[in-house]
């Protein structure tokens, strides 16, 4: 019995020792904490999505408040916040901030399944990253999307699903806040981040491959064939598209959004979030 009591004492006091010696080594090594950070950090949504590229809302708040003491948080910004959150961030601060462009997913795939059918089945893991890694996928597409929904599982908003007649993620635009979890985590790079533009227009090729067009197209009908008819059609002042490796791009922040480019694709590989404008019909020729 004595030796149990002798054992318990000698374990208390290796105990107290202990938390005496952490204490102090606590104290002696504490980092001061500007308070600031916390402050900025109730400002954000607390999504912790990664799509500020830092580790989580209270890293994106650290690296505010330390670019703050140069006079300017430009460059830094919380795509789930948004504006409402950088004008909060801004006072905080005591900064005047300028809210960048917000941002939207798109989808930039149009094999849809009556455009791009089934080859083989998948019977392994239901994931895209998995399927990714062992062969082309379903559709033979080494380069389009894979429908498993590994995008719909990392967006936090909710803002993605799997429409089950097309096989393809659909973007809920009232949900989406453009933070690129789900571009991210695709391991075709299918989604892409871009403007959700003026007056929520926006043109961008809705294919991402890069085999040329013969051997594309018979595998799927609404690809990008590499053509250049959309970026003949592109305003001359504007030069929105480059056509490289078979595959035309459209670029964000050159696009005004015309539809011509659309209009011209003859697979129909340009997506648009707009009607594009009825051809006019030919005027009759004058009999001679």
């Amino acid at each position: 019995m004595q030796v149990v009591v002798y054992s318990v004492i000698c374990l208390g006091v290796v105990a107290a020792l202990a938390a005496v010696i952490l204490y102090l080594v606590a104290k002696k090594f504490k980092v001061e904490e500007d308070p600031r950070i916390d402050l900025v950090t109730e400002c954000l949504p607390g999504a912790n999505c990664g799509g500020c590229g830092y580790p989580g809302c209270h890293g994106l708040a650290e690296a505010m408040v330390k670019a703050s003491a140069t006079g300017s948080i430009e460059g830094l910004a919380c795509p789930a916040g948004g504006a409402e959150a950088l004008k909060k961030i801004g006072a905080v601060l005591g900064l005047e901030v300028q809210a960048a462009d917000p941002m939207i997913a798109v989808v930039r795939c149009g094999g849809t399944y009556d455009l791009a059918a089934r080859k083989a089945q998948f019977d392994g893991p239901r994931k895209c990253s998995v399927e990714a890694a062992l062969f082309s996928g379903e559709k033979g597409c080494p380069y389009g999307c894979l429908g498993l929904g590994d995008c719909v599982e990392v967006c936090r908003f909710g803002a993605l699903s799997i429409d089950k007649e097309t096989g393809l993620p659909v973007v809920d635009e009232k949900k989406c806040t453009g933070c690129g979890a789900c571009a991210k985590t695709c391991p075709r790079k299918v989604i892409e981040v871009r403007p959700v533009g003026r007056n929520n227009r926006r043109v961008f090729v809705g294919c991402r491959s890069m085999d040329k067009g013969a051997v594309v197209m018979k595998i799927c009908k609404a690809a990008c064939i590499g053509c250049g008819k959309c970026a003949k059609e592109c305003p001359e002042k504007v030069q929105a598209i480059t056509v490289e490796n078979f595959l035309a791009y459209i670029n964000p922040k050159k696009c005004i959004a015309c539809g011509k480019c659309a209009a011209a694709c003859p697979t129909h590989a340009i997506k648009t979030t707009f009607e594009l404008p009825k051809p006019k019909p030919e005027e009759p020729k004058a009999e001679s």
